[in-house]
């Protein structure tokens, strides 16, 4: 079998960034916080131990997209009382990184950001780096209907209320498994890795996919490589 060349970004227009974990460094751990605040609303809805709230959140999280997702379908939770909760966090341990404010905006096009967060939460994240200047805006899991990525129909919705052209754009994520739908309606894929020099939070789960064929590029360095783009 021939296998295809990875997809390149000379003809990409709009570029497409997830938030945790891909706009600041993984090992921040600032998405730790959420997770302990996930767990902790869990387990005040449910009444149940902390320790089987963190396995119902986790479970959740794998099947539903959401721990978010999973609480509305099994539990009838309310978004706005969980959003609220769970991103009720301390954000100053993100550094303002002006290098990949830079970086961002010299790209050509339109940058958009798409999360399973709150705009809030994106507001303080983008504001803390000192790049939401650089966005053009913020499709957040509100504007998703509350269905997260990797739904397909999440991905649709965005590209129709954004006039994007699948074709000419790239997607940055941190979970390879919401590169499958993106890579699949034709945007060149880049995955964005721990650079293992630090200890992360993560599911092991949360780590694999990088050799899948859905993922067009690899890196640990996502100022480097905004950097260097047009030769890659």
């Amino acid at each position: 079998m021939i296998q295809k060349a990875p997809r390149g970004f000379a003809h990409i227009d709009t570029w497409v960034f997830d938030l945790d974990n891909t706009l600041y460094p993984h090992h921040v751990n600032l998405w730790q916080q959420v997770d302990v605040r996930i767990r902790d609303f869990v387990a005040a809805y449910l009444g149940v131990p902390k320790d089987e709230a963190f396995r119902i959140q986790k479970d959740y999280y794998r099947r539903y997209g959401t721990t978010m997702r999973g609480m509305m379908t099994e539990h009838g939770v309310n978004a706005d009382d969980y959003l609220a909760f769970v991103h009720e966090i301390d954000h100053s341990p993100l550094e303002p990184n002006p290098a990949m404010g830079a970086a961002i905006e010299k790209l050509p096009g339109r940058k958009l950001i798409l999360t399973n967060g709150s705009r809030a939460h994106a507001d303080r994240v983008t504001e803390r780096l000192g790049i939401g200047a650089q966005f053009e805006d913020v499709f957040d899991i509100i504007s998703a209907e509350l269905e997260p990525k990797p739904a397909r129909q999440t991905y649709l919705k965005f590209l129709s209320l954004h006039g994007v052209d699948p074709s000419r754009a790239a997607m940055f994520e941190d979970l390879a498994r919401n590169l499958v739908t993106p890579h699949d309606l034709g945007m060149t894929t880049v995955l964005v890795v721990p650079d293992g020099t630090k200890n992360v939070v993560r599911e092991d789960w949360e780590l694999e996919g990088r050799d899948a064929a859905h993922v067009d590029h690899i890196t640990d360095d996502l100022t480097g490589f905004l950097e260097r783009v047009k030769g890659i």
